[in-house]
């Protein structure tokens, strides 16, 4: 990475309830990234019926496209997560773990009645800077 991301939580506010950041901040000469929300097709284009199986494919997804333009989560600086039903949190941190490991990006999470598809039940958005 040629820039310094700078991931911060001020000890002035609350600490967070989750694996996050209160506070990203992207220095003036990086490149910003705007991704697409992504969803949890499989390699075959096919959306499974499992909340589970589409969070596992969600994170996939998205290292796969992060790969694309040579990016890795260490570039990430804001996720927003929708979800139509309750997320399995013991999975997902799992995943995010994985991805994050302790360098937690900035993180909005939202439960809402409908996605851009009907089986669509997780889609994750993704902001990145290099």
């Amino acid at each position: 990475m040629k820039t310094k991301i700078i991931r911060k939580t001020p000890m002035q506010v609350p600490s967070p309830v989750g694996e996050y950041s209160h506070m990203t901040i992207i220095p003036k000469d990086a490149t910003l990234f705007a991704f697409s929300g992504q969803i949890g097709v499989d390699q075959d284009d096919q959306l499974p019926t499992d909340l589970i199986e589409q969070t596992t494919n969600t994170f996939r997804n998205i290292e796969a496209l992060l790969a694309t333009e040579g990016l890795d989560a260490s570039h990430v600086v804001k996720v927003n997560i929708w979800a139509t039903e309750e997320i399995d949190w013991h999975h997902f941190d799992q995943q995010w773990e994985v991805m994050f490991g302790h360098s937690y990006p900035s993180m909005t999470i939202a439960y809402v009645s409908a996605l851009g598809l009907p089986d669509i039940k997780i889609e994750i958005e993704l902001w990145a800077a290099k």
